[in-house]
């Protein structure tokens, strides 16, 4: 048997439900998190946050959650949750006492949370199946999603990663891998994504903006520059060689530029660079 599979499952119990015939079936997939994760600061800090979140945004009905896996499995706080965040109204009764129509409501519920994140089926890192068998990683991954994006600006702790192993149910027996999963993504790598989709947005979404952006732009510049006489006037033309954007960096940050070592009317490309 892989090594791995051994060294993930240090509980009998939990080995002994994988080694059940009905837990996966052949040719089934099962993603997990390893139990040397399990207890990781990072991830009792996200988990912690997502259930006060809920619990914050659910108070006026009474709703409280105290273990994510064991209070969502049934779908009655996702569907409070979607229904306050997104004002969504979902064709399905809150509250469902069997399994079958705890797995009706659920569908109900993923189709309408990927309809609003406008993900396709093979983006998803949860399930209806998963939900249910209250598997953590999935039901931190539509957490987050959710949260993500119904309030954009919540501070969701950043770059929580977590050990996981896949299992899969084959002809010859078991077979895993392991991998290093991320549930929220890094700060820097946030606020990076976050500049960019502003120009992006922009450019695509408001072109009838951007002469409006230029100018604004071409009045700074030329409110530093112009105390060195110079006039700008056009961004695509006079900042295409760099002597604009030099001189605009020396003035704002008091850098003293030697003219010698660079060409103020540069006449080939070798100059520019």
């Amino acid at each position: 048997m892989d090594p791995d599979f051994l060294n993930a499952f240090t509980q009998p119990s939990t080995l002994d439900r994988f080694l059940t015939e009905d837990v996966i079936a052949k040719g089934e997939k099962r993603k997990l998190i390893k139990p040397t994760s399990t207890n990781s600061p990072k991830l009792e800090e996200l988990k912690l946050f997502l259930t006060e979140w809920i619990n914050r945004t659910l108070k006026e009905e009474h709703i409280v959650v105290r273990s994510l896996e064991e209070d969502l499995y049934d779908g009655l706080v996702l569907h409070h949750l979607l229904e306050n965040l997104g004002s969504l109204k979902l064709d399905v009764d809150k509250i469902a006492l069997t399994e079958k129509k705890q797995r009706q409501k659920l569908s109900v519920i993923m189709e309408a949370v990927a309809k609003c994140l406008q993900l396709e089926e093979s983006q998803l890192k949860w399930s209806v199946e998963s939900i249910l068998a209250k598997d953590l990683l999935s039901t931190l991954h539509l957490l987050v999603a959710i949260a993500k994006h119904f309030e954009p600006n919540l501070a969701l702790p950043p770059n929580v990663q977590v050990e996981t192993i896949t299992i899969e149910a084959t002809s010859r027996g078991l077979k895993t891998s392991s991998a290093v999963e991320y549930i929220t993504e890094d700060k820097e790598n946030i606020e990076a994504q976050s500049n960019d989709d502003a120009f992006d947005e922009l450019f695509s979404c408001a072109p009838d903006k951007l002469d409006a952006v230029k100018k604004t732009l071409l009045q700074f510049v030329d409110q530093h520059v112009g105390k060195l006489g110079l006039n700008a006037k056009d961004i695509e033309s006079q900042f295409s060689d760099g002597v604009i954007l030099l001189l605009l960096i020396g003035q704002l940050e008091g850098f003293f530029l030697n003219l010698r070592n660079f060409f103020l009317t540069p006449a080939s490309t070798m100059e520019m660079v």
